[in-house]
């Protein structure tokens, strides 16, 4: 089925860490939010419309049920190049696995944009899809997160226990 890709589209997902919203242009995702995120409420606009996003929806099950670690879809984060660029460099971090905001910046070519980093981090539109949640302080401190610091902790809970199902 051909879609308008100037209309917006949305379904909504049960899962462990809440009802998630799941937003796309007709062609791609555009948004997975969760129900501690700022833009929560204003992603349930345009057009409920569940079967264009099935294939989102079964992967995020598989994620949730601990048998899908990486995911395989049509994703359009809109935002600044600098931005886009974090986001990119957030997809190469391992499943189960952080990474410092410094150590995203200089993956990036920019040792000194800590801070900015964790900006971009916070507008991430694609929670999940792209792992903003595996971004924590060079101390380890888990540091906020645009869903909520309590989905943070059991999304990167959820990923250890099944990273290496060999070691438990």
């Amino acid at each position: 089925m051909l879609m308008d890709t100037t209309s917006r589209y949305f379904t909504t997902l049960g899962s462990p860490i809440g009802t998630l919203v799941i937003t796309g242009d007709g062609v791609s995702i555009t948004g997975l939010y969760t129900p501690g995120h700022r833009d929560y409420e204003r992603a349930q606009t345009g057009v409920q419309q569940p079967d264009l996003f099935g294939d989102a929806a079964q992967q995020l099950r598989e994620y949730f049920a601990g048998t899908r670690k990486d995911f395989d879809l049509p994703l359009k984060a809109t935002g600044t190049g600098f931005q886009r660029s974090v986001w990119q460099a957030l997809t190469a971090i391992p499943y189960g696995e952080t990474r410092s905001y410094a150590a995203i910046g200089a993956l990036i070519q920019k040792p000194e944009a800590a801070r900015a980093v964790g900006s971009a981090n916070g507008r991430n539109p694609l929670l999940i899809f792209i792992p903003c949640h595996r971004v924590v302080a060079a101390n380890g401190a888990l540091c906020g997160y645009a869903g909520g610091e309590q989905v943070k902790l059991w999304l990167l809970q959820h990923e250890r226990s099944h990273a290496n199902p060999d070691s438990r």
